[in-house]
């Protein structure tokens, strides 16, 4: 890929992320540029860019939902480079396909690898928030080339429910959290009890979750963290028994708001109260801005 070798000069996006776009554009000092789509009636899209791009331009495009977005990125990419940029930089705040990073059993596809060297083989820089990454340390081991970039909203989030929540205690609902947890308990003055379940799955939607041995939730405001909530089964799990053990109340705050069809009605059915996301992916739970992390990340020279 390119040398990195210039500061940014405009950030790229699509209407739907028009916020966040104005936001990461504020950050940087620099204009948002509209990418416009159009869906002919077979399902193809046409995508139209500024006629003319600076030499370094930021794409943002959060990857929820991710395959029409995955293709809207390789058509963009290389139509930016023919407009003009000679260095693109992915800002993904939600990046998918992370977490199938062996193959399970044989013949499954690592999806995290091949996803992550398409990207790196189109840009020449990402910058990404909390990717599901278990089993690697760096995000570059996957992105060969590539100058790749994994921030944690974690501090930004625990930081943010020290002022909402008196005297919280922090949950991860499976052992993959812990980090989440940590980090965000770490950030709050002064730091916030915590603890991590542990968890087993029997499907994409059936889990056995399990509270830590000994942990008193008695009267305690509980918050359930993690980098993600999709089905929101694994939230509800830990929730139950959070209550069961005399939790006066549960809230959930994760980074990435999925929260896919009934997901949300089903953590208020369950008795969960507020549930408060990052905007890596627009979701009306929105509460934390990670427009100024994401800035801070992205290459200047």
């Amino acid at each position: 890929m390119t040398p990195l070798h210039s500061p940014p000069a405009a950030v790229l996006a699509f209407d739907d992320e028009a916020p966040m776009a104005a936001a990461l554009a504020q950050a940087l000092g620099v204009p948002a540029l509209p990418i416009a789509r159009h869906r002919f009636p077979d399902g193809e899209l046409k995508l139209r860019l500024p006629p003319a791009l600076p030499p370094h331009v930021v794409l943002l495009r959060t990857l929820h939902p991710p395959n029409e977005r995955l293709v809207e990125l390789l058509i963009a990419a290389p139509a930016a480079r023919e407009l003009g940029a000679r260095q693109l930089t992915l800002v993904c705040p939600y990046l998918a396909y992370m977490r199938q990073d062996i193959a399970f059993t044989p013949g499954e596809a690592v999806s995290q690898r091949h996803i992550g060297a398409l990207l790196a083989s189109r840009f020449d820089a990402l910058v990404t928030v909390d990717p599901h990454l278990h089993r690697i340390s760096r995000l570059d081991e996957v992105m060969p080339g590539c100058h790749a970039v994994a921030l944690s909203a974690a501090p930004l989030v625990g930081a943010w429910l020290a002022r909402q929540v008196e005297r919280p205690l922090f949950i991860g609902p499976d052992e993959e959290s812990a980090p989440w947890v940590r980090r965000a308990a770490a950030a709050c003055t002064p730091a916030a009890d915590h603890a991590v379940c542990t968890k087993q799955r029997h499907g994409d939607r059936e889990v056995q979750v399990t509270l830590p041995a000994g942990l008193d939730c008695r009267g305690r405001a509980v918050v359930l963290i993690d980098d993600m909530a999709s089905t929101g089964r694994t939230l509800i799990a830990a929730a139950r028994l959070a209550f069961a053990a005399g939790a006066a109340s549960v809230d959930v705050a994760v980074t990435h708001a999925l929260f896919v069809g009934d997901a949300v009605d089903a953590l208020q059915a369950a008795g969960i109260g507020r549930v408060w996301s990052t905007d890596c992916v627009p979701h009306p739970s929105n509460a934390i801005s990670v427009a100024p992390l994401l800035a801070a990340a992205v290459p200047r020279a």
